[in-house]
């Protein structure tokens, strides 16, 4: 899948889970474009490995997802968005493959 905004970055547990951070700073313009590929994001998430719950709970994944609005050097707004996803082994393999083009 190709993502235009967001670009994660990947770090790994020494329990083999996975983590991915994205984050994108746009204008409000904008805003509606990074929360369709978050809910894209999510909602494969979702449909490949069922409702979100911690790894340490037992869940395959997990995210975190929070927005802001902050000024850009010239003083206008522009909106924030950061996505963390925690995985397990098979998550994270199966976000490495599907995602690809969207890995730092």
């Amino acid at each position: 899948m190709n993502l235009q905004f967001l670009l994660f970055e990947h770090s790994e547990g020494g329990d083999g889970t996975g983590l991915f951070e994205a984050m994108a700073a746009v204008r409000p313009a904008q805003a509606a474009a990074v929360q369709a590929e978050i809910a894209a994001v999510l909602d494969w998430a979702q449909a490949q490995f069922g409702p979100a719950a911690p790894v340490e709970d037992g869940g395959d994944w997990h995210a975190e997802l929070q927005r802001s609005e902050e000024p850009d050097g010239s003083g206008a707004p522009r909106q924030v968005f950061s996505l963390s996803l925690a995985g397990s082994a098979a998550f994270s393999a199966a976000f490495e493959q599907h995602f690809a083009d969207a890995l730092a």
